[in-house]
């Protein structure tokens, strides 16, 4: 099981509850895709993508990603996808904080 935690402290205005739950939607949509544009869907064997944000100043923004490929899958860097999955989502979170501004 490989599982990947990225916390990063965002400075900017107070979030809407609405606009919380597509930051985290927006990070975990960006997250999987990315996982799914590098692998075939049957080389998942397990993905769970979580996305929480705390605090409003600053806010924290936790991602978890949670990857482990089938035995098809040996030749591929199931932690180094997960990484990078992670940082594909808090871009994602991170661009669209700055189309609120």
């Amino acid at each position: 099981m490989r599982l990947v935690k990225l916390v990063e402290k965002l400075e900017l205005p107070e979030l809407t509850t609405e606009q919380t739950e597509t930051l985290c939607q927006t990070a975990e949509e960006a997250a999987r895709k990315h996982i799914l544009t590098h692998i075939n869907a049957k080389q998942v064997e397990t993905l769970n993508v979580s996305v929480e944000a705390e605090g409003s100043k600053p806010l924290n923004l936790t991602i978890e990603v949670d990857l482990q490929l089938t035995a098809q899958a040996r030749n591929i860097d199931a932690k180094s996808l997960a990484d990078e999955a992670a940082k594909q989502a808090l871009n994602a979170a991170e661009n669209y904080l700055r189309d609120l501004k």
